[in-house]
């Protein structure tokens, strides 16, 4: 599936269908969020200024602004963006997609960056330009959190729910081109560390 398709699909779902928590409860589902926000926050610097790439309606956003992070929330889909606003209005939105990051940054780069529930849902090619562009507006020595698993059988996803899996090899190799330095943590995702490409 394409970016776009995605994306699409994503704006269309159903709020309960979006996470398996809502099925339990909206309490459950929001816990969660918060749960997420104190594992990120071990590794990200206090006061840190943050962006959630693929941030929907807020379900982490919120809670680690709430922690003292300086926010910046992006996704592609107006309608998540507006239920985040309805629950936080003081979280910072950006309507962008991979590509309109450099638009709304400039010259500014952020302190660290996370993307949670979104590369798993791309193809190979896709996912390499989101997490390229994510690179590039972090600055040099920030932390990058990419929910990005790898597989002893790897497969790329084949539906808006799929799930894409990488090969450690390819993982190296493209951290290597895009300049990410694994950095040892306890998170379920893995945890970058900005570098020069080719470092």
């Amino acid at each position: 599936m394409t970016a776009d398709e995605v994306i699409k699909a994503w704006d269309r779902a159903d709020p309960t269908a979006i996470h398996p928590l809502r099925n339990v409860s909206e309490d459950a589902y929001w816990e969660s969020g918060k749960g997420q926000a104190a594992m990120l926050a071990t590794v990200i610097p206090d006061g840190a200024k943050v962006m959630d790439f693929g941030c929907g309606d807020g379900r982490v956003a919120i809670p680690l602004a709430n922690l003292g992070f300086e926010m910046t929330a992006v996704d592609a889909s107006q309608n998540m963006l507006d239920r985040l606003g309805e629950r936080d209005p003081d979280v910072t939105t950006v309507q962008a997609d991979a590509d309109g990051i450099a638009g709304y940054l400039g010259r500014r780069r952020m302190d660290a960056i996370y993307t949670l529930a979104v590369l798993i849902h791309h193809s190979y090619q896709d996912c390499l330009h989101i997490i390229t562009k994510l690179r590039a507006a972090t600055k040099l020595g920030g932390i990058l959190i990419l929910d990005w698993p790898v597989s002893d059988t790897p497969s790329e996803a084949d539906s808006w729910i799929g799930v894409t899996t990488w090969s450690r090899e390819q993982q190296d190799e493209a951290c290597a081109a895009i300049g990410l330095e694994p950095v040892d943590s306890e998170l379920p995702w893995g945890v970058y560390r900005a570098v020069k490409a080719g470092s």
